[in-house]
């Protein structure tokens, strides 16, 4: 059912890569400019991959063992641009006494925090599930 908690962890998994990164920067450049994500496509795609995937997740809502396999591949995804942002971060060449980082580099950490709590709820669904059938 759409009211369960998992799905609240990942409407708000979806919004916090789908929308916020368009709100808040990744950085800020040493001229203060500020960089979204729309500054590269790998940034893009997988940003976008992630909020479909947690969409996509919320709509498997009666396949259970799905939606945990969907939400394990989408924090592999966040891993990995959690990555290319530590990455980036930490290979600029005199860059990094004077940007400044946003909060937007921390979305994904947030995502995946978010995609283990509802793996937790969607592990315990599947349990309860699972005692039930057992007193039948």
């Amino acid at each position: 059912m759409l009211q369960r908690i998992q799905t609240v962890y990942l409407g708000i998994s979806a919004i916090a890569m789908g929308a916020l990164p368009f709100v808040f920067s990744l950085w800020t450049t040493s001229e203060k400019k500020e960089v979204f994500f729309t500054s590269s496509l790998l940034y893009i795609v997988l940003f976008v991959l992630s909020a479909v995937l947690a969409v996509f997740s919320i709509i498997n809502f009666k396949k259970r063992q799905h939606q945990f396999v969907l939400n394990r591949l989408n924090m592999i995804f966040n891993f990995i641009l959690l990555g290319f942002f530590v990455y980036r971060s930490l290979n600029l060449s005199g860059e990094t006494l004077v940007s400044e980082k946003g909060i937007g580099m921390f979305l994904p950490a947030i995502s995946i925090v978010l995609l283990v709590l509802a793996n937790k709820a969607i592990k315990k669904d599947e349990d309860l599930v699972k005692s039930v059938d057992r007193l039948r």
